[in-house]
């Protein structure tokens, strides 16, 4: 099985909205971070959103408000609701883990995670 598998992604008008889903598998989801990724062409990898193990949220200035990231331990299920998408959202996301240790949470660049999935694509266009 893929450690982290990715869907949701998919083209959505200016103001409009999309789900994603991050599933996992393989390791023991409820022990660790989860972040989400974003890479827009032409550009590194910008994070975006995490949900740690005891459920606390982060979250940057430019979607705090807008997305809501989740997390469904039973499910071993990570979502991120995004409303209100602009053209600056338009690229792959993808769901990286790594395992509960100390303060640090957000999973920035390949080398700080356990799994990085290999993403959705989210297109805003009228």
């Amino acid at each position: 099985e893929v450690p982290l598998v990715e869907s949701g992604g998919g083209l959505v008008q200016p103001g409009g909205s999309l789900t994603l889903s991050c599933a996992a598998s393989g390791f023991i989801f409820e022990k660790h971070d989860i972040s989400w990724v974003r890479q827009a062409p032409g550009k590194g990898p910008e994070w975006i959103s995490a949900i740690d193990t005891k459920f606390d949220t982060y979250y940057i200035p430019s979607v705090r408000g807008r997305f809501t990231i989740t997390r469904d331990n039973a499910r071993n299920t990570v979502h991120l609701q995004m409303n209100n998408l602009g053209s600056e959202d338009a690229a792959v996301n993808s769901c990286a883990d790594r395992y509960q240790f100390g303060t640090l949470v957000a999973v920035r660049e390949k080398s700080e995670a356990h799994y990085w999935g290999e993403g959705t694509q989210v297109t805003v266009s009228s």
